[in-house]
């Protein structure tokens, strides 16, 4: 059995079976099997059934917050802002492309180009944002045609459990759609590297993310990776600071800081560090650690004793290496739970550990620029490619630094997320696209007849 460990409670709340390679043999080639009766499900039927998952999700959705809440220690107040509402977005956007004609035929001279199912889909999927990054890979698959293995984190097992009854209650038929619970080691390795297994939708740590295109590359499978990212909120100087700031460091850190797309650097004017780093601090207060299950909570634990540890561990790198910190360390805030204190760094040099690899915690680098070519630079010079931000008071200057940036998205001036917008990432960040007409993309073949 997996036992499922409240992080801040650090109690046992409940368990799941452990899956085997056997397991996962038998649940690849129950949906090898069941995968021709439902890619000749009519594409109608198959639409219906995403938007019953998204009304099954709607329908559970105090239920659903409260379990993400009690098993990785999201806020329950982002929960339910967040973490509930983003997958009904994302399920009911992949609806509304596929009724636009997605898969209508489309006519190149003499050849008829048709969009056709990849087969058996296998998704992995992490514990930060369980519900959002399950919805956001077996929806679209299922929608397309294919049939899903479904192996979410063993830190985050129940909304995974939740998910399935809701996806049994839209008419999935048996088979066509199942989940193995286990480590990535594991079942996740066995899932990956089975033959029958056509594509692989990934999403986790970049160092994961290389051994599940190793383990691909011995069959060819399709492949969309999903990875970390060190993302950065560049300000530029006609910007409302103040309000730069305060969006930067709600973005740096929602979910508990545990966000592959956080904006964890804040690259600020040289010549307003000082000014800037008291304004993150500032912020950055107001994120007390606490019980997530309370509403006015802002910051919950780190998801594990283990996850607690390595943000600790960035958090003394940075002093070693000379960062100022100006708010928070590693002591633990509370008796009980994996909690991190807020944190945040000033004086941060590009180079720094802390301002080039991915903590996934609660914290904040700042660091000087010295205009808008030098902020690109800053924002460009590590191996990641998943979000970022800029801020400037002319909006035409803040989208031309928009484009220079390497990576997936970026928001300017806080813009809100999109769920019908791809999103993904550059360089180590991964490859692939979620969300919308690009997420169905990673899991069509598309076929030519010429006649």
């Amino acid at each position: 059995m997996i036992e499922v460990v409240n992080p801040a409670t650090e109690e046992v709340v409940a368990s799941v079976a452990e899956s085997t390679p056997a397991d996962v043999d038998r649940a690849v080639t129950a949906a090898a099997e069941a995968f021709p009766g439902w890619a000749g499900t009519p594409l109608d039927e198959r639409v219906t059934t995403a938007r019953r998952v998204a009304d099954g999700i709607a329908a559970r959705a105090a239920e659903f917050a409260s379990t993400m809440t009690t098993e990785m220690g999201t806020p329950l107040t982002f929960a339910t802002r967040v973490q509930v509402p983003n997958p009904i977005g994302i399920a009911n956007a992949v609806a509304d492309v596929v009724e636009s004609g997605y898969f209508d035929d489309e006519r190149i001279g003499n050849s008829l180009v048709l969009r056709e199912p990849v087969g058996v889909v296998a998704a992995v999927t992490p514990w930060n944002f369980p519900l959002q990054q399950m919805v956001a890979k077996v929806v679209p698959a299922l929608v397309a045609g294919n049939a899903v293995v479904l192996k979410p984190s063993e830190l985050a097992p129940l909304t995974a459990n939740l998910l399935a009854e809701v996806v049994a209650a839209a008419g999935v038929p048996d088979g066509v759609f199942a989940i193995v619970h286990g480590t990535g080691a594991v079942v996740g390795e066995a899932l990956v590297a089975h033959p029958r297994v056509d594509a692989v939708s990934f999403t986790g740590s970049t160092r994961a993310g290389r051994r599940v295109s190793a383990l691909a590359a011995e069959t060819v499978k399709r492949v969309a990776l999903e990875l970390g990212g060190k993302s950065a909120c560049v300000v530029l100087d006609d910007a409302d600071l103040s309000r730069a700031v305060k969006i930067g460091v709600a973005n740096a850190f929602m979910n508990n800081g545990q966000a592959c797309s956080a904006w964890t650097r804040l690259v600020v004017p040289a010549d307003r560090h000082d000014e800037a780093l008291e304004l993150a601090v500032a912020a950055a207060s107001k994120y007390v650690p606490g019980d997530p299950a309370l509403p006015e909570t802002r910051l919950g634990p780190a998801v594990s004793a283990q996850q607690r540890e390595r943000v600790v561990g960035y958090v003394r790198t940075g002093v070693a290496e000379g960062a100022t910190l100006a708010l928070g360390g590693p002591d633990a805030p509370l008796e009980r739970g994996f909690h991190v204190l807020p944190t945040v760094f000033g004086n941060v040099r590009p180079e720094m550990t802390v301002a080039q690899e991915e903590i996934f915690g609660p914290v904040l680098s700042v660091l000087p620029h010295a205009g808008d070519d030098d902020a690109v630079r800053i924002a460009n010079s590590t191996v990641y490619g998943l979000g970022g931000g800029v801020f400037s008071a002319d909006t035409d200057r803040a989208l031309a630094v928009a484009k220079r940036l390497r990576t997936g998205q970026v928001d300017v001036n806080g813009a809100a997320f999109n769920t019908a917008a791809p999103f993904g990432g550059y360089r180590q960040s991964g490859n692939g696209r979620e969300f919308g007409r690009y997420g169905l993309d990673e899991f069509t073949e598309v076929k030519s007849v010429q006649t």
